[in-house]
């Protein structure tokens, strides 16, 4: 401790708040005497512009798919937040854990909002956690929106975060439907957990740039694909 308050010139009390705050947004453990840094995953604003133009038209094609008066799940994600921005002046109730979600929808007065309690994920703008699960058991929905860290060759949809994964499950289970939300970079990409196989989903909105072994795949497994 007294090494850290050293290199940066400032006192210990110091080092163990900024420690204590670093801690507590996951991006460390702290041991005795320091702390251990953790592979941090970029923040939502830096994820929310990557591929942008793909994921607004994602959205758009999304919500299309919302009949008025339907009660719909938004997971977290920077693609679903497309998709809520493309929700505004409807009538609907949305269900959620994305923070970025539920403020994009706090003016419409025609949309009914139920935000999950949990633990705040500042970093990810997410709400997880026993409270989370609890609270979404005790409901249903039309259709669940999804989003993914990456499709694997065998359908499998990944995810990088461990403690999102049970909300996504959940998601699943609780909605009539089911539809995936992934622009084609997702097809390169994976995650370190399965959240699901693409055959537990009725559709996944995707981008023209999808490579035509996986929109075959998907076709070949009964799972409809919308191109935007």
């Amino acid at each position: 401790m007294g090494e850290l308050a050293a290199a940066f010139g400032v006192s210990e009390m110091t080092v163990r708040r900024d420690l204590k705050d670093l801690e507590r947004d996951g991006k460390l453990t702290r041991v005795h005497g320091g702390a251990i840094g953790h592979d941090s995953e970029p923040p939502f604003a830096q994820t929310a512009v990557e591929r942008l133009e793909d994921k607004n038209r994602i959205g758009a094609a999304a919500a299309k798919l919302v009949e008025d008066g339907e009660t719909i799940m938004l997971d977290i994600g920077t693609t679903t937040l497309q998709l809520a921005r493309h929700l505004r002046g409807r009538e609907l109730t949305v269900i959620t854990s994305n923070l970025a979600a539920y403020e994009e929808l706090l003016p419409e007065t025609g949309i009914e909002l139920v935000l999950l309690g949990g633990i705040v994920r500042r970093n990810y703008r997410s709400l997880v956690g026993v409270l989370a699960e609890d609270s979404l058991r005790q409901l249903r929905a039309d259709v669940a929106f999804l989003g993914a860290s990456g499709i694997e060759p065998g359908l499998d949809v990944m995810d990088t975060t461990m403690i999102e994964v049970p909300i996504k499950r959940a998601m699943l289970k609780l909605a009539d439907r089911a539809v995936l939300l992934a622009d084609s970079a997702k097809f390169s990409m994976t995650g370190v957990v399965r959240v699901c196989r693409a055959t537990e989903l009725q559709t996944v909105v995707t981008d023209k740039g999808v490579p035509e072994p996986s929109r075959a795949a998907l076709a070949d497994a009964g799972v409809e694909v919308v191109a935007a």
